[in-house]
């Protein structure tokens, strides 16, 4: 006999041992549903119903289930700049930043970034079933030139500064984001424009 609690469960695309226990679940009886089959473990603490229709795109499910399995996760850098088009540097992990007031925090998958300011640019993301947090692109750019080797960051600003129909850059966002991030984007800027 399920419990109510998992019936619920059973309608998002994933939960997490976290929220089977908010639910009333403790991880033996979890365990039990998966040896049943009525479960299916995707990673350590992370659980979804083998039948659900899942309609978001193939290639972020993976990021997806990863940055919502993380308590505050937000996806950024290299994940985040995938996401937006603006890299072709491949990630070996995802990348997903977390308030640098947390806790350790390792996830086999995952590259963890504790980091400062960590609202700034933070904005929801929704695909298909999926609720997560995404930095937003000029966030990504700033953080580039924070976490990533300078020539990279250079290519990323580069491609933010190319406009298309899904994309503008918005240089007083920028600015602003370099000033609250103590990052000297300028001379970059000028040399790119």
């Amino acid at each position: 006999m399920k419990n109510a609690g998992l019936k619920a469960l059973l309608d998002k695309p994933f939960f997490t041992g976290r929220e089977a226990k908010e639910h009333g679940i403790e991880s033996n009886r979890l365990t039990y549903y998966v040896n049943k089959g009525v479960l299916e473990r995707v990673s350590r603490g992370v659980y979804r119903n083998p039948n659900a229709v899942n309609d978001a795109p193939f290639e972020w499910q993976d990021l997806l289930e990863e940055a919502q399995a993380i308590p505050d996760g937000t996806i950024c850098l290299i994940s985040a700049l995938n996401y937006y088009g603006m890299t072709v540097e491949v990630q070996r992990k995802f990348w997903i930043a977390i308030p640098h007031s947390a806790g350790a925090l390792k996830r086999p998958n995952a590259k963890i970034i504790r980091m400062r300011n960590f609202d700034l640019g933070r904005v929801p993301l929704r695909i298909g079933p999926y609720r997560t947090f995404i930095f937003d692109q000029e966030r990504c750019v700033i953080d580039a030139f924070r976490y990533l080797p300078r020539e990279s960051a250079v290519r990323i600003l580069r491609e933010y500064l190319k406009s298309s129909k899904d994309r503008k850059p918005d240089l007083p966002k920028l600015g602003k984001y370099a000033d609250e991030l103590c990052v000297k984007i300028t001379p970059y800027l000028e040399a790119l424009t």
